[in-house]
């Protein structure tokens, strides 16, 4: 493309992004928090370990969430390519009287500004002002270079609502709408409703711009870990990962039904035992006998980390037929290329089937994966409707968002390749 043609373009992105972009608010009281996840999309190529340092979380943590393999060698020194949409695990807190997560602390870099920090670097899901509030610098202007090496609080945007949508566990995306998105598209992307998006974002139409931040609901399965345990409130989106028993449990979710399920993790050198008391069963694992009357199953599951021990629980009865197999979802190795398209080539995982207690779970769909290095991060179930009345719904404010550099930026690269 000539030089003309790009700066008509780029003039064409300024009057679309000039107009103030909305994000999705949770008012909250008290200093309980929940697990919750943030769509970041890479401004660069950049290592795992050094998207899980911007965000303070671990990189197999990381890697977990997007149901790549955590426990390949090395995992942490691969390169994700730029442009490509990650979900981020971050802790929802309460505070200001709001929802927001409140972990990431940031060291600012020579030539970083307030507006490249928000737009640039952490993608959107933070704005200028709102880094300047959170760090009292309210004579700084957006556009001025910081103070290399000043410490910065960057507050991100995340909901609880009870971790639920429909009466259904749910785990919440913040993700931030890219110049051609829809409301359906996003929608139909995530298998879930405009109905569902537009009540759980309080919109009066299926109508969102480029920067606005949605709350998107996923799936997810549902831990009872008992209030005592590090991990109480554990939740798992459908078709991934989580670790946790100091990375010495792995758990996951999907894709046959929403029972959450735990099996003994290697990513750590030494953990307490994983073997239920009074049996020879391991975390995770069943024995079966088969009688004339049924199958005698006893079975070894996760009841969270308590004092820095894994507590198990053992379940026996008698089912119709031996279970085959637990199936879980599929690990893929992080991407090397990123379609540039809306999807970012991430192929949908289709609703869980209901499986017979006890009966072999239904075999994962092939639409679940894909070969050959691209990308594969499973989208998730429908979902039938917000998460509480409407009366109830999350509040809509207004936060400018400088986001034009960002599309310049992209646009030069894409037509200079």
């Amino acid at each position: 493309m000539e030089l003309s043609g790009f700066v008509a373009v780029a003039v064409m992105l300024a009057a679309i992004v000039a107009s103030e972009a909305k994000t999705t608010i949770e008012p909250c009281s008290g200093s309980d928090s929940c697990p919750a996840l943030l769509g970041y999309t890479l401004y660069a190529d950049m290592k795992v370990s050094e998207v899980a340092a911007l965000f303070a979380t671990d990189p197999s943590a990381l890697l977990a969430a997007n149901a790549l393999d955590f426990a390949a060698p090395g995992a942490a020194h691969r390169i994700l390519p730029a442009g490509l949409l990650l979900r981020v695990p971050a802790r929802c807190a309460c505070a200001d009287g709001v929802r927001k997560s409140v972990a990431v602390r940031y060291a600012a870099r020579p030539a970083d500004t307030l507006a490249t920090l928000a737009d640039v670097v952490f993608a959107g899901l933070a704005s200028a002002d709102q880094i300047r509030n959170a760090n009292g610098l309210a004579d700084v202007d957006a556009d001025a270079p910081l103070d290399a090496g000043q410490p910065l609080v960057v507050p991100l945007p995340c909901v609880c609502f009870n971790s639920s949508d429909s009466n259904l566990p749910a785990l919440y995306l913040s993700y931030v709408v890219q110049v051609g998105d829809t409301v359906p598209a996003i929608a139909a992307g995530y298998e879930t409703t405009v109905t569902d998006v537009m009540n759980v974002n309080a919109m009066g139409s299926p109508v969102a711009a480029p920067g606005d931040i949605l709350a998107i609901p996923l799936p997810a399965c549902a831990s009872s870990f008992p209030k005592s345990a590090s991990d109480h409130g554990l939740l798992v989106a459908n078709g991934t990962y989580a670790l946790t028993a100091g990375n010495c449990v792995q758990c996951s979710c999907g894709p046959g039904n929403l029972n959450l399920y735990c099996t003994p993790a290697s990513l750590s050198g030494s953990c307490p035992s994983t073997q239920c008391s009074n049996s020879n069963v391991l975390l995770g694992n069943a024995s079966t006998h088969a009688t004339s009357a049924g199958c005698n199953v006893s079975s070894c599951s996760y009841g969270g980390f308590v004092n820095g021990t894994i507590k198990t629980l053992l379940n026996t009865g008698l089912q119709p037929k031996c279970p085959g197999p637990h199936q879980v979802p599929l690990l893929t190795d992080p991407p090397t290329i990123v379609n540039r398209d809306y999807s970012t080539s991430i192929p949908p995982l289709s609703a869980p089937a209901p499986a017979e207690a006890g009966g072999e779970m239904p075999e994962p769909p092939p639409s679940s994966s894909v070969q050959g290095g691209s990308f594969t991060l499973p989208r998730m179930s429908p979902a039938d409707g917000p998460a509480g009345s409407v009366s109830d719904a999350p509040l809509l404010t207004s936060k400018p968002r400088k986001i034009l550099s960002w599309f310049i930026l992209c646009l030069f690269l894409h037509f200079h390749m």
